[in-house]
């Protein structure tokens, strides 16, 4: 199956809406992103730390990728961003600042 982060965000504004309390206020959103991203944190450092931990579901990181995308579409959306059109704004910012920035692989 493939989404476009417009559907995205339209699956994940009609989750919520389906309750009265609604998106959360910025701060704490912005603690649940920074809760999220923690999350991400320690699954790759159990896996690929000093010392990795063995048995680490790989599953695990995707899950928690998608839980931090859950908080980061939620954020976009209670902020009125269209994530599509910033996102597409943000590679062509990449692609004018970093074109030479990095070696070219050969084609």
């Amino acid at each position: 199956m493939s989404l476009s982060l417009a559907e995205a965000q339209r699956l994940v504004d009609d989750w919520i809406g389906r309750f009265e309390e609604g998106y959360f206020p910025p701060l704490l959103m912005l603690a649940r992103l920074t809760e999220e991203t923690g999350e991400v944190a320690r699954v790759i450092s159990h896996a690929h730390g000093k010392t990795p931990k063995p048995g680490e579901d790989p599953g695990e990181l995707a899950e928690e990728l998608a839980d931090l995308l859950f908080v980061l579409i939620s954020m976009a959306n209670s902020h009125g961003i269209d994530l599509e059109k910033a996102f597409l704004q943000a590679l062509a910012k990449y692609e004018r600042r970093d074109a030479e920035r990095w070696t070219p692989k050969e084609r």
